[in-house]
Order: C-alpha cells, then sequence, then structure tokens
C-alpha cells in the first residue's frame, strides 16, 4: 500500500503538465511588478507618444 502511494506520488512529481500554469503566472506577476515600479515612466512615455501621433496627425489633415 505504501508502494502504491510512494508511485502516485512520484507519478505526479514526474508530470509536466501544470509547469505552463506556474511559468504564466510568474511572468505576469514579473511584468506586473516591473510595470508598478515604472509607472510614472511608462505614463510619461505613453503621453509623450499620444502626443505625437496627435501632432503628426494634424499636420497630415490641415
Amino acid at each position: 500500500m505504501l508502494q502504491a502511494i510512494g508511485n502516485k506520488v512520484k507519478g505526479v512529481w514526474k508530470e509536466e503538465d501544470g509547469l505552463g500554469t506556474l511559468e504564466v503566472i510568474l511572468i505576469i506577476g514579473i511584468t506586473l511588478i516591473i510595470a508598478l515600479l515604472f509607472k510614472t515612466q511608462i505614463t510619461n512615455l505613453i503621453k509623450s507618444l499620444l502626443q505625437s501621433v496627435d501632432t503628426k496627425s494634424k499636420s497630415f489633415f490641415e
């Protein structure tokens, strides 16, 4: 009986299906942490890009 339980535990340990989910969760977590750390810089960059697009589109349509 203990050998059967041991074999089941070893089978779960060798199974790699759950690793993809864990990797995705870790990547999302790290991305969120980086985004929170550089929030002001990212916001300023996006505002600058949108300002540039607005200026160029106005000059294009005039």
